[in-house]
């Protein structure tokens, strides 16, 4: 097995300790020898790592080596063939991605947006677990109306409130899905290219947003990125999975 990069606060075992202010463990993510299979074939195995909580993650590697799965393992979407993954709340409570999935902020690369519904109503509809059915049959609190408002204003959906989501660009509809997972305001945020279709303002409008999310409300984020010059600028940490190796993933600090 490869190890993970060690780092300053790297025990030496491929897992990252990480600490705040005073030594107080700040774990948000632990992965403990996960491991996936696709039939034969292993696409990452034995990875073993603790994500401190209010970082922003990188995973990067080619077309097939398993980003996409890996980020479905963590949301509890697809059950691992080994190993465990472990997500520890704001009340230092333990979960497993099951029971964490109201937590956790997904924009997956498919958008996953209903197309006969407006902008307005897709991104709503990342609070619908938060409270009973019968309070948003008919419209959702005009302070979350509000609030919805202003995160496709920042994103530059002014003009698309009431537009059929199936109609806009589909670079709007990215900007939607993303909306929706910040309209959440999860703890965890598991992003899937989520600037494939945007152009060069919103791609760092974006992971700028992404990145303030991580540094200042605390809220760990995975993302799959391409452009090595994106990971440089806004990621803490690079996750590097191995096409030819299943247990050769890399972890290593960004510095700038």
């Amino acid at each position: 097995m490869m190890l993970a990069t060690k780092t300053t606060n790297d025990t030496g075992n491929g897992t990252s300790m990480p600490s705040e202010e005073g030594g107080a463990a700040a774990c948000h993510l632990r992965l403990h020898n996960l491991g996936l299979r696709r039939g034969d074939r292993w696409l990452f195995r034995n990875l073993d790592l603790t994500v401190p909580r209010g970082k922003f993650l990188a995973v990067v590697g080619p077309s097939g080596v398993g980003k996409s799965s890996l980020l479905a393992c963590l949301a509890g979407m697809v059950r691992p063939t080994e190993g465990m993954v472990e997500y520890r709340c704001q009340q230092n409570c333990l979960h497993r991605p099951f029971d964490f999935q109201k937590k956790i902020g997904i924009v997956f690369q498919s958008f996953m947006l209903t197309p006969n519904s407006s902008v307005m109503s897709n991104v709503l509809c990342g609070r619908l677990g938060r409270y009973p059915w019968w309070k948003t049959v008919f419209r959702f609190p005009q302070g979350d109306r509000r609030e919805a408002a202003a995160i496709l204003q920042d994103l530059g959906l002014h003009r698309c409130f009431h537009s059929w989501a199936g109609e806009t660009s589909g670079g709007e509809q990215q900007r939607t899905a993303i909306a929706r997972a910040l309209f959440q305001q999860p703890e965890i945020f598991l992003a899937d290219e989520p600037v494939s279709n945007l152009d060069v303002y919103y791609t760092g409008r974006v992971l700028g947003i992404l990145r303030q999310e991580a540094s200042v409300q605390r809220r760990t984020v995975l993302c799959v990125l391409h452009n090595p010059d994106l990971v440089d600028r806004f990621a803490d940490q690079v996750l590097s999975l191995d096409p030819h190796h299943p247990e050769g993933w890399r972890l290593r600090d960004v510095t700038r």
